[in-house]
């Protein structure tokens, strides 16, 4: 993986495969690659490639490197170290095939076997070679036809886009657990791996399917299923314009996504308030009141950061709708042989709505005879097509590997779900009131956190230096804890750990000394004076404290204070402060932000 570019058309398709790359390298930042149809009299495929960024390929491309129809990719290494060779695209020994890939070949290796016995000689160590092989070994007719024949050796996952030296006219792509997009111009296609990189020419888009190709000639397409029967995918609009995808003044996305969570927390919540009944629609969903009221447990599935908030929303749903709730990473879930109960509300949470791990567990409780919801952020995307209804979370595009807005935006939209099904069931009018009360307050209690910008800036300077860091908090706290441990490790690379409060002196307390700080969020609710409790551990074996609370702490040596919402709500607002810290901390030791090394944005492999 990661990103998948192409274009056909009248235009020169270099510069445009360019710009497609440095739109999508926060997906992948390894190596990038081009290959194109030379065209002319001698024809033939022209490629180029190089290990780094984007900029390393501009660099290198030949100065007569023309032509109108390519394909580019920019990597994230799964098999084979980053460099020149492993590079996409790739092409076969004749230079007739080219061949991008986003996905894992599980086969690979079994198939390179036969492939060399068979006389072909590799020169990558990449799963994706035996494509361009498998395709230029076909004696099938046509170009479709040819990668119809090599995807069915294929085991695994792939989004793929393909060239042929003798079919110039065309660019044939497929789809199979990975996203493959196209873009409908005038008179020229496009293709991509995200709408990222689409946005600036058309905001017509078609989404495969797993099990679905598409031919592109310049001016239409067609779509079939690897089996080789018609499909009807459609074009829909694209929500989003180009400017949303630029930095717009800031220094990198991840500060001028954190300074959107306002704006993206009042689109979350707009048209979505219902005043006179205290609830809210969520018109998705298509989760009755009576289907509702029929839940009797909510698990939430999902990985990383949106694991994380999954962890949040449990609780409040189990705070305001009194139904027993959990979260668990997806990439477990499906490898435990669960027990699926009919019973049981299923949520699938991802940013991209593409998580290979989370979408895998989704098709696995549907095949189980599951309900499933999504709350993604991508209109269209995979695990927003497959599920029985959900919540798209609203945040806009977000560039940035590590998330933020997301994150925050994922834990409203939970609040929203959490004061719905608590409405249908026992939760009282005032409550629900109260509640909503609080999700309006949100947006401008985040600006009033990003106003104090300027002194998180200083702490993060101060605990740059620390090699590792703790962070604790207590029941709704936790979470937060780990997320705010997670955005400190993706960034800055400090190793940091995050416990329950409660835990500390079950083990963690072994750790604390004067180089070891300590976060701790301290909200105030009924478990106020516990974690002061905890802090007194910390203070009392020399240990470092930078508090996030409501009011300052008389222990720690630092803290943040955030406004008070309600109880249920202060979650959204504790870890926005502590994201300004990972991006400080990080900015200090001189970290690449937006391109944390060995991560990349959305995790379309298991």
């Amino acid at each position: 993986m990661c990103g998948i570019v192409g274009y056909i058309g009248k235009r020169d398709v270099a510069p445009l495969l360019l710009e497609g790359l440095q739109r999508l390298e926060y997906r992948g930042y390894d190596s990038a690659g081009i290959a194109l149809h030379a065209g002319g009299k001698t024809g033939g495929l022209k490629s180029a490639k190089a290990k780094g960024r984007v900029r390393e390929l501009e660099s290198r491309l030949p100065k007569r490197f023309n032509g109108t129809t390519g394909i580019a990719h920019t990597r994230w290494a799964t098999h084979g170290a980053p460099n020149d060779v492993n590079a996409h695209p790739h092409l076969d020994a004749d230079e007739k095939v080219a061949v991008v890939h986003n996905g894992i070949i599980d086969n690979a290796a079994d198939l390179r076997t036969r492939l060399t016995a068979e006389g072909f000689v590799f020169v990558s160590d990449t799963d994706t070679e035996v494509l361009a092989h498998l395709i230029a070994r076909s004696e099938a007719g046509t170009l479709e036809e040819k990668v119809r024949e090599a995807v069915k050796h294929i085991e695994g996952t792939y989004g793929i886009a393909v060239l042929h030296a003798d079919f110039p006219d065309r660019i044939v792509v497929a789809r199979n657990g990975s996203p493959v997009v196209l873009g409908i111009g005038e008179k020229e296609m496009f293709v991509s791996s995200d709408v990222a990189a689409l946005v600036s020419h058309t905001r017509q888009v078609v989404t495969l399917d797993d099990g679905e190709m598409a031919t592109l000639r310049a001016d239409d397409y067609r779509t079939y299923t690897t089996e080789g029967s018609s499909t009807s995918a459609q074009p829909t609009t694209v929500e989003w314009e180009a400017e949303s995808y630029d930095m717009g003044g800031h220094d990198t996305y991840m500060h001028k996504e954190i300074h959107e969570q306002a704006d993206a927390v009042d689109r979350a919540l707009r048209g979505r308030i219902d005043d006179r009944f205290s609830t809210v629609h969520l018109g998705g969903l298509n989760l009755d009141a009576r289907d509702a009221r029929a839940v009797r447990r909510v698990k939430i599935l999902g990985c990383g950061t949106s694991y994380h908030a999954g962890q949040i929303g449990a609780q409040m749903i189990e705070e305001l709708a009194r139904i027993p709730a959990d979260a668990e990473p997806a990439s477990e879930f499906r490898y435990r042989n669960p027990v699926v109960d009919p019973d049981t509300l299923y949520i699938a949470v991802s940013q991209s709505g593409e998580t290979y791990d989370v979408l895998a567990a989704v098709q696995e409780l549907k095949r189980k005879g599951a309900r499933v919801l999504g709350l993604v952020n991508v209109v269209g995307s995979a695990i927003a097509r497959e599920t029985d209804g959900g919540i798209y979370v609203h945040a806009g595009p977000e560039v940035c590997v590590v998330s933020t807005k997301c994150f925050t935006n994922m834990v409203v939209s939970f609040g929203l779900l959490a004061l719905h099904l608590g409405r249908t069931r026992d939760l009282s009018v005032a409550d629900g009131k109260r509640i909503i009360e609080g999700l309006r307050k949100l947006p401008g209690q985040i600006e009033e956190i990003l106003a104090n910008e300027a002194q998180i800036e200083e702490l993060a300077k101060e605990y740059a230096e620390a090699k590792s860091m703790m962070f604790i908090g207590r029941v709704r706290g936790y979470p937060v804890a780990r997320e705010a441990s997670l955005k400190l490790k993706e960034v800055s690379y400090i190793h940091a750990e995050a416990y329950p409060a409660s835990e500390l002196k079950h083990g963690p307390l072994a750790l604390i000394e004067p180089a070891m700080p300590t976060v701790a969020i301290v909200p105030d609710d009924e478990l106020l004076e516990k974690n002061r409790a905890a802090l007194e551990e910390i203070k009392a074996r020399s240990g470092r404290i930078l508090a996030v609370a409501h009011q300052v702490q008389e222990k720690a040596d630092h803290t943040i204070v955030v406004p008070k919402n309600e109880d249920e709500l202060d979650a959204i607002l504790m870890g926005i402060p502590l994201q300004l810290f990972a991006y400080y901390t990080a900015k200090a030791m001189g970290r690449d932000i937006d391109k944390p090394r060995n991560l990349a944005k959305s995790v379309t492999v298991e």
